[in-house]
Order: C-alpha cells, then sequence, then structure tokens
C-alpha cells in the first residue's frame, strides 16, 4: 500500500511556474496540492490540466481514490490578506492538516516594480510575513520559497555561486532579498523547529512537453522567450528590440542561463525532499550569502548553468517555430549587465538536482504550448 501524501500549499499554483510546480508535485506520488491564487496573472483552467496531465498518467486500473488524490482544491484569495490564509488552515485541520508549503505567488516585473514599488513591497514583502505567521500560529514550519537571481544584481565574478553578494538593484530583486533574510530570521529564531529552503531561479523557459500548459502572462511578455513565442503566432508584429550588441558576450548581445520549466519545477520536489535533512543545514558559513546562520535556512541556484545570449535564443526559437523575427538593436538598458549564469554545483551536491533538459527541447516544447493555445488560456475552460 502506497504511504499517504503529504498536503503541501502552493501559493499562485495556477501560474506559469506554479501550475508546473503542482504537477511535479503530484507526479512524485508523495504530494497532495492545495492553493490560494488570485488570478491575478493566471488562469484556473491551468490547474484542471495539471490534474488532467497527472491522471492520465496513472495506470490503466487506476482506483477512483488515486484519481481523486490528484484534485487540486482551489482556493480563490489573496495572500496579502491574513484572513484568506486562516480559512485554508482552518479548514485542512480536520483533514490532517498541511505539511509544508511552497511560496510562489508574487509580483514579478522588474521594470514595473520600479514604477509601483509599494504595490511590490505590500505583495511580496508583506503577504510572505502573513503566510509566516499564519504558519506558525498553525504549527506548520517547512516552507521553500521561490527567490529569484536578482538578489544578485551585478555579481563580481560569473558563474554565480550562493556565497556571492547579494546586491539587488531592482525593487523586486530586493522584495525578494528582504524576504529571503525575512526567511533567514524566522529559522534562527526557532532552530527547533523552522526548515526553509529558498531556491533562486535564474531564467525559467519552455512549458510541459504535452503542451497543455505554458506561460501565458497577462500583456505584453516581459521576459524573451514568451515574447518571441507569441510574436510567432502573430501578436507583436512590431518585431524585437535587442537591447545592445557591444557587451562582451559571444555576439555582442546579453547572456543569460535559461533553465526548462520541468526541471525548475523538480527542483521544488527535491528542495521538499530535502527539508527534514539536517547535514544541508551543518555548515551554513556564507552559503547563502549571509553570515552564519544558527537556524535550518539555506539558499540554492536553480539554473542551467550555461548561458545563451539573445541573439542564440532567437536562433532557437527560429528552428523551433519555423518564423523569421525581425529584430532591431538599439540602446542598452539601464540595469542590464553583460553575463548571469548560475553555479548550480551545490544544489546537485545537496539537493540531487540538475538541470538535465537543454535549449532544443526548451523552444520545443514552448512552441509546442504556444502554437497549440495561439490564444494562452483566454476563453478556454
Amino acid at each position: 500500500m502506497a504511504s499517504p501524501r503529504k498536503t503541501i500549499l502552493i501559493t499562485g499554483a495556477a501560474g506559469y511556474i506554479g501550475s508546473h510546480i503542482a504537477l511535479c508535485c503530484l507526479l512524485s506520488g508523495k504530494f497532495s496540492v492545495v492553493t490560494i491564487d488570485n488570478f491575478h496573472n493566471s488562469y484556473p483552467t491551468a490547474l484542471k490540466r495539471v490534474t488532467k496531465i497527472a491522471q492520465d498518467a496513472l495506470p490503466a486500473d487506476a482506483s477512483d481514490d488515486d484519481k481523486k488524490a490528484l484534485e487540486i482544491e482551489v482556493y480563490r484569495g489573496d495572500i496579502s490578506i491574513k484572513s484568506d490564509i486562516e480559512k485554508i488552515f482552518d479548514e485542512y485541520k480536520s483533514k490532517g492538516g498541511i505539511w509544508g508549503v511552497i511560496h510562489v505567488a508574487a509580483l514579478k516585473s522588474v521594470g514595473e516594480s520600479g514604477e509601483i514599488p509599494i504595490k511590490y513591497y505590500e505583495n511580496n514583502i508583506t503577504a510572505t510575513i502573513n503566510l509566516l505567521d499564519v504558519m506558525e500560529r498553525n504549527q506548520v514550519y517547512n516552507i521553500v520559497y521561490s527567490s529569484s537571481a536578482t538578489v544578485y544584481g551585478a555579481p563580481p565574478e560569473c558563474p554565480i555561486s550562493e556565497s556571492s553578494p547579494l546586491q539587488p538593484e531592482s525593487c523586486y530583486g530586493r522584495t525578494k532579498f528582504m524576504s529571503e533574510l525575512i526567511l533567514k530570521d524566522v529559522c534562527d529564531s526557532a532552530p527547533e523547529k523552522w526548515r526553509a529552503i529558498s531556491l533562486r531561479y535564474f531564467n525559467p523557459a519552455g512549458a510541459h512537453p504535452s503542451g497543455q500548459i505554458g506561460e501565458d502572462p497577462r500583456g505584453r511578455p516581459g521576459n524573451l522567450l514568451p515574447l518571441l513565442s507569441q510574436m510567432a503566432v502573430g501578436k507583436f508584429p512590431e518585431g524585437l528590440k535587442v537591447f545592445g550588441n557591444d557587451y562582451t558576450t559571444v555576439d555582442g548581445t546579453c547572456v543569460r542561463d535559461y533553465i526548462h520549466i520541468m526541471d525548475l519545477a523538480q527542483g521544488h520536489v527535491d528542495a521538499l525532499a530535502a527539508l527534514p535533512r539536517d547535514d544541508i543545514y551543518a555548515a551554513q558559513g556564507k552559503a547563502s550569502g549571509f553570515g552564519a546562520s544558527g537556524g535550518k535556512y539555506k539558499a540554492y541556484n536553480l539554473g542551467k548553468g550555461e548561458g545563451m545570449s539573445v541573439l542564440q535564443m532567437v536562433a532557437a526559437m527560429e528552428k523551433a517555430s519555423g518564423h523569421k523575427y525581425k529584430t532591431e538593436v538599439v540602446g542598452r538598458r539601464t540595469g542590464d549587465v553583460p553575463e548571469l549564469v548560475a553555479n548550480p554545483a551545490l544544489a546537485e551536491k545537496e539537493l540531487g538536482f540538475k538541470a538535465t533538459r537543454g535549449l532544443e527541447e526548451m523552444c520545443r516544447d514552448l512552441w509546442k504550448w504556444q502554437s497549440q493555445n495561439p490564444k494562452g488560456y483566454e476563453g478556454q475552460e
């Protein structure tokens, strides 16, 4: 008989990253998923599709109970409102309780964060404090936090290790840095209880290979690959602006570390498995970029460990989609640095995490999603 699944609360599970994390949790056979989402930048349809993909992966003789365990309970709410979070924990007391949390929900546009900083601090920091407070009062002490490589700012060396100085240069990056610091302080305050892992994402891209779930931002995408995929289905015909081609890189354009979304999502399952292990917290030092910690807190990079330039990404998407992109080189963009690539060695050593999917697979899966869903989730059930 299979061991019972632990219940994981995923904040923002309907979003691009959250939906793929939810799927990997379900497919692991170890976790059931409940989510709170305000659908600010996501669609309920994504969660229905996650359940269908997971159920389709079951053996033909799977029981109704097996199928039911893969249904995601959805609470429409906002984690900046504490009572919305409290409702979930209250209702789950009679269902065996929540074992841990994956905290994904956040506003995430670097550019926008500088225009509406108060909104970003409210959504990304106040909401995190609300979540931790409700967790503590319900004696739930396990959390995996979605952080970002933006906490490093312009690092002094590349590839970037977790011990690199934390010096975020955007409001968004500062909200991630501050939330990490809050988590560390909470873990230091009660080392016998709290366990937290922050995962510093580099550039998630791609989609589930079924083409059923993928990235569908509301409005014009702020990231390169979803913008390219939407251009290929007829949106944004004005072409792509390339911000600078005079950097000291392979072709003069900025280089970034792109990681397949399914690899990134699996990293969260690996982190959940590692949370109870005392050994990963033992040699803290400055491994997370902070000073020595007395609590069970650790941060890890999630990246491929390889850099791809803007023009290399354009060429890869042209190959995947068959679409010829119009590009225009314009001046450098304020705040851009030539190269940002992860050193993922610590996550491989301590979490057993390794990004195995490459650029071709990333672009192929992204194009399958976009070509099958040219309008994303809009108008779909």
